[in-house]
């Protein structure tokens, strides 16, 4: 199997593994949690965008949101397993979205699809018991690449987009976690036949063979926009990681530091692509969210 034919699993990969990757929850929702399924935050070129809301049969208070963007080289998978569905039994909201795939729009598509989203979340907050204030983004694979643009890219028109609407809201998170994400796609397209590939996934995501299109990559790239401004970032990744190196996530590490962000970097030995996280990851990675999303901010 080449490479290209393994990243097209992605997706599947994603949601299978991540399942263990947060202390072993199981495929099934508990009983507490209830689901509305389907609900349209955009339409684009006549066609639906949808997302999935998992929250508790008995919320208290307003709701901190998780949303999470499913893997697959950008042109697979979908909202639907939604891995992380069961963490609101634990009075959060979570939402999985669908966004376009390669197949029906180049980059930034995929981006303006997951703000748009998170505009829709914010302008229907009141409906269904959100706090606005406090929306955390969790992705993997691919979809660890676009929460990370959610993470860095702030005040850029051309990066917004106006899919959805609610262009009066915004589209910042408070937190990101990251598993296994392309953050620098020109590092992470090397082989020289790969990169002159019009039909590699990265080529198709930017339009056309990474080679010549360099500026359109690292337009693609957070490791482009990383700042001061960047919400926190948790990552993680495995070692041997031959598929999404382990070293796109140490860059974009140093990136963060370098910043002044607060920052995690978990580098898991012996694991690949579609990591299992041991449970001191899944531990940490629950506190990184009950930090920034379940706990008060402090007074100025």
């Amino acid at each position: 199997m080449t490479r290209h034919q393994i990243i097209h699993r992605l997706g599947l990969l994603s949601c299978a593994f991540l399942l263990a990757a947060l202390g072993g929850c199981s495929a099934s929702l508990p009983v507490s949690v209830k689901v509305e399924r389907n609900l349209t935050y955009a339409q684009v070129d006549g066609a639906p965008l949808h997302l999935d809301l998992y929250e508790p049969g008995q919320p208290t208070g307003k709701l901190p949101v998780v949303v999470w963007i499913h893997g697959g080289a950008w042109n697979s998978g979908s909202k639907n397993p939604c891995p992380i569905g069961f963490m609101a039994a634990h009075n959060l909201a979570i939402v999985s979205l669908d966004y376009r795939l390669t197949q029906t729009a180049p980059f930034p598509a995929q981006l303006h699809d997951c703000k748009g989203a998170i505009r829709w979340l914010r302008a229907h907050a009141d409906q269904y018991h959100l706090d606005a204030d406090h929306i955390g983004i969790f992705g993997a694979s691919a979809g660890g690449h676009l929460a990370l643009l959610l993470a860095t890219v702030h005040d850029n028109p051309a990066l917004e987009g106006t899919v959805g609407g609610n262009n009066d809201r915004s589209s910042a998170v408070q937190c990101v976690c990251a598993f296994y994400p392309p953050t620098d796609l020109n590092r992470l397209v090397t082989n020289p036949a790969f990169r002159t590939n019009p039909n590699g996934d990265v080529a198709k995501l930017i339009g056309g063979a990474v080679d010549s299109n360099v500026a359109k990559a690292n337009a693609a790239s957070p490791l482009t926009y990383v700042d001061k401004t960047c919400a926190p970032v948790f990552l993680l990744h495995g070692a041997a990681d031959t598929l999404v190196p382990p070293d796109q996530s140490r860059i974009f590490y140093a990136a963060l530091q370098q910043a002044g962000v607060e920052s995690q970097l978990e580098i898991i030995p012996h694991q690949g692509h579609g990591i299992i996280a041991p449970p001191a990851a899944a531990k940490k990675i629950y506190a990184f969210f009950n930090r920034h999303l379940l706990q008060p901010a402090p007074a100025p």
